[in-house]
């Protein structure tokens, strides 16, 4: 590479190119067992040429993994006119906040790394790349997308390309110039689109001030290579943009004790800032010296102002703030808010869509002749405000399913800190058992400054009971969720990993006793979780009630998971570990391995699969055998129904991503919905239903047959679906369509990729109902909406409809769903 004076530059290797993208190609759609990561690529069309892009991405948790083909958070790919694959947008790699990660705690930050050390002011919007093509093309796209299926031109990639185009006008050159000059460089432009007439963020951009911040140019290779900051500011002067403040310190101890006395006010040069972005080099992990970021947010008072704009946005919808930090002056803000609001509907309409922020805010600051940096000294005179300040009342709240090893990191963080434990199984009330784990999680909080509250937690209904029935005796308790994500489309590798442990472990668990039990009826047992678990929601109750939600992999081990909570804790609760350094990579080895070998089962409880006992349990007279059968065989539920099932990640992707670059006026139906927490958990366009069969017996018999042959037991049975695959197929979507009660997708089904299978619908139209406006409105109404949207169109009955542009395709897998009893 280049001295840092000269522009750095090497050409695409084509083997090394291909080598990356053999390796994402591995891993898409599914991890690849223990050290495995989750990737997804999408196809886009490119404005004004004809050659196609691929995005890859993966999610953020698997750039914590070793090994991974390539780092890069925003990437594209295509293949030249001669046939041969290359890079053609490269993002940073993934960089993490100071102490989030090993990596960037400071002691290992000060021994391995070496400046000089560019600090830059971390600008407040959305981040925007900009690349060339083989044609001359200049392609403009956000961190995913190309935006060339935006319903509008007020999609994040068409605002950026606007923007390109007001300062290439200020220097006379032209989209084409840049196009070739950065295809010349082999490089990508990296700007943070800023504009509060498109989109306001927390920080205040003015006309004057609003555009493209160019902070970065990265060269297009896999592993991470990119300009020093001079040489980035040369080019934004050359192609009209806007520049990144930024300084150098040569030295990581200036950095620190730079960086934590501006971290007092927020405020540097004049302006509020929320942290800035350290570059530098380092050494970790190869040994080798490379580019290497991390950053340092300021974390107040911008989770303060979030805070009110999400305390307005519930006043404007008619549901109750929910707020546990900065309570006074947050009670404060609402009251203004509700005063601005009342009577103005255009300013609630204008909020919703995230404008005006600013300015309430702004005018709130200023009616109390104070600025925000005021509030949060005042607030720590005071002992109280941000999580930062909590020192008590702290429940860790895990969210997961059988075998994610939740139990082993409550363990070895009761081990290391000496924290409070509740296991749900040891709670052994006949009745009212949610409630007596609730209390019993209380009472460790009057011996402890935290507790883990160890229970699966995997559906909502069970995190609303905990979280309500602890702040009944506890109200000053903060919930801190240890989410184990569960992304539908990596089922298969989280099935593998958790059943290796669940049934290695034997009878050493409250509940599962693997060792007794045969393997295919635990394995059923943890199906059922699986298929019940619902993600946590933050933005949406009752996961709002939650002051933070740490991501974690289920797949990754327990010892992993345990560093990332701790690492969460130490940046985002200091006073909670005050006077305790924290725990060494030899002290968390020890802590695990004490919680994996040390740990043996007193109180034993049985859970049953699926209908066993459930005629007992329900005071069945008949019930004189297993399962209330007299022959003790377990009674078959019957299919209810087939159906294709598709990734409720990539659908919630898509809904999200429709309703953002829609008219804010469209979006009403949608936002309720989501705040009412009525979007459905799981998405499947119905095949047909049991109802049905009569009509179509042949299309039922089927699928019944499909079914019956690949649920017959087989050598692998312990490891089989309860519910097996029958087959995949496409599922395409064409529009949104909804009116005040449902809201559905309209698909159309197509074989997938080599299968000559074709699945139907025998609906009248083949939908995806999103959700129902409440629970007296059942999914079955998606029917009669889309019957009356055929009939009459869109505006007849209150029908309101948007269309999905491009080519939007799901990967559908087709199953039986069974009737519940």
């Amino acid at each position: 590479m280049a001295s840092r004076h000269e522009a750095p530059y090497r050409p695409q290797d084509r083997y090394e190119v291909s080598e990356m993208l053999r390796g994402l190609e591995a891993n898409k759609g599914k991890g690849k067992g223990k050290g495995g990561f989750s990737c997804k690529k999408n196809t886009f069309d490119v404005d004004g040429s004809k050659i196609k892009v691929d995005s890859w991405r993966m999610q953020d948790w698997d750039y914590k993994k070793p090994n991974l083909p390539t780092y890069a958070r925003g990437l594209f790919t295509t293949m030249t006119s001669q046939g041969q694959p290359e890079i053609v947008v490269r993002g940073y790699d993934k960089f993490f906040n100071h102490g989030e990660v090993r990596e960037t705690e400071w002691r290992n930050v000060e021994r391995e790394t070496r400046g000089p050390y560019e600090l830059s002011v971390k600008e407040n919007g959305c981040i925007i790349f900009i690349a060339g093509l083989e044609d001359g093309t200049l392609l403009v796209c956000s961190k995913h997308s190309t935006g060339f299926r935006a319903d509008t031109d007020v999609s994040h990639a068409k605002a950026g390309e606007k923007w390109v185009d007001r300062h290439l006008k200020t220097v006379g050159k032209t989209r084409q110039q840049l196009a070739m000059k950065l295809r010349e460089m082999n490089a990508t432009a990296v700007a943070e689109l800023c504009d509060d007439e498109f989109e306001e963020h927390v920080l205040q951009y003015t006309p004057e001030t609003a555009g493209l911040y160019l902070h970065g140019i990265n060269i297009n290779l896999p592993e991470f290579a990119t300009y020093p900051h001079h040489l980035v500011d040369q080019f934004a002067d050359d192609w009209g943009m806007k520049k990144t403040m930024y300084l150098i310190k040569d030295d990581i101890n200036e950095v620190k004790t730079f960086l934590d006395g501006i971290g007092e006010t927020g405020h540097y040069a004049g302006r509020d800032t929320e942290g800035f972005v350290i570059r530098c080099q380092s050494k970790a992990g190869s040994g080798d010296w490379h580019d290497w970021f991390f950053k340092y947010k300021f974390d107040e008072p911008y989770l303060m102002y979030r805070q009110w704009r999400e305390c307005a946005k519930a006043v404007i919808s008619g549901r109750q703030p929910k707020y546990k930090k900065h309570k006074k002056i947050t009670e404060q803000y609402i009251e203004f808010a509700r005063k601005q609001l009342h009577g103005n509907s255009d300013l609630a309409k204008a909020y919703q869509a995230n404008h005006g922020i600013i300015k309430m805010r702004d005018d709130f600051l200023a009616s109390r002749g104070l600025k925000g940096s005021d509030i949060i000294r005042q607030e720590e005179e005071e002992g109280e405000g941000a999580p930062d300040g909590v020192s008590k009342d702290v429940i860790l709240v895990p969210a997961a399913t059988i075998g994610c090893g939740k139990t082993t990191v409550a363990l070895a963080l009761c081990s290391l800190f000496g924290w409070g434990h509740v296991q749900n199984d040891n709670i052994t009330v006949r009745k009212g058992k949610p409630a007596a784990f609730a209390s019993a999680c209380c009472k460790e909080l009057e011996q402890h400054p935290a507790m883990i509250a160890d229970r699966n937690n995997h559906q909502k209904r069970e995190r609303k009971q905990l979280i309500e029935d602890v702040s009944r005796i506890v109200p000053s308790a903060h919930f801190v969720c240890l989410q184990y994500v569960h992304d539908r489309s990596n089922y298969d590798s989280i099935r593998a990993a958790t059943r290796e442990r669940v049934l290695s472990r034997g009878d050493n668990h409250q509940t599962i006793q693997a060792g007794s039990k045969g393997s295919g009826e635990i394995i059923e047992i943890m199906e059922g979780f699986l298929h019940r678990f619902e993600p946590v929601d933050h933005e949406s109750p009752p996961d709002d009630g939650f002051d933070m939600v740490i991501d974690m992999d289920p797949i990754a081990s327990s010892r992993d998971n345990l560093e990332l909570v701790i690492s969460r804790l130490y940046a985002e609760y200091p006073k909670l570990v005050e006077g305790q350094d924290m725990p060494m990579s030899d002290d968390m080895d020890a802590a695990i391995d004490a919680a994996l070998n040390n740990y043996t089962v007193d109180i034993k409880h049985e859970i049953k699969s699926r209908d066993d006992g459930r005629g007992k349990r329900q005071g069945n007279p008949r019930a004189n055998g297993l399962n209330g059968q007299p022959n003790g065989k377990p009674k078959e539920r019957k299919v209810d129904y087939f159906a294709v099932q598709v990734s409720p990640t990539r659908v919630n992707a898509i809904l999200d991503a429709v309703f953002r670059e829609a008219p804010p006026e469209t979006g009403g139906m949608y936002h309720s919905l989501r705040q009412q927490g009525r979007v459905q958990p799981e998405f499947h366009v119905t095949l047909i239903h049991r109802a049905a069969s009569g009509d179509h017996a042949e299309q039922w018999n089927k699928l019944l047959d499909m079914h019956t042959k690949a649920s017959a037991p087989t050598e692998q049975q312990a490891f089989a679906q309860p519910e097996p695959k029958l087959g995949t197929c496409k599922v395409r979507l064409e529009r949104l369509v909804w009116d005040d009660r449902v809201m559905a997708f309209v698909v159309r089904l197509s074989p997938a990729d080599g299968s000559a299978e074709q699945f139907i619908s025998t609906n009248k139209t083949a939908h995806i109902t999103v959700g129902t406006a409440a629970p007296t409105i059942k999914p079955v109404e998606s029917n009669n909406l889309l019957a009356n949207w055929l009939q009459e169109g869109s505006g007849a009955s209150g029908i309101t409809e948007l269309p999905i542009k491009g080519s939007v395709e799901l990967e559908g897998t087709v199953r039986a769903v069974l009737q519940k009893h």
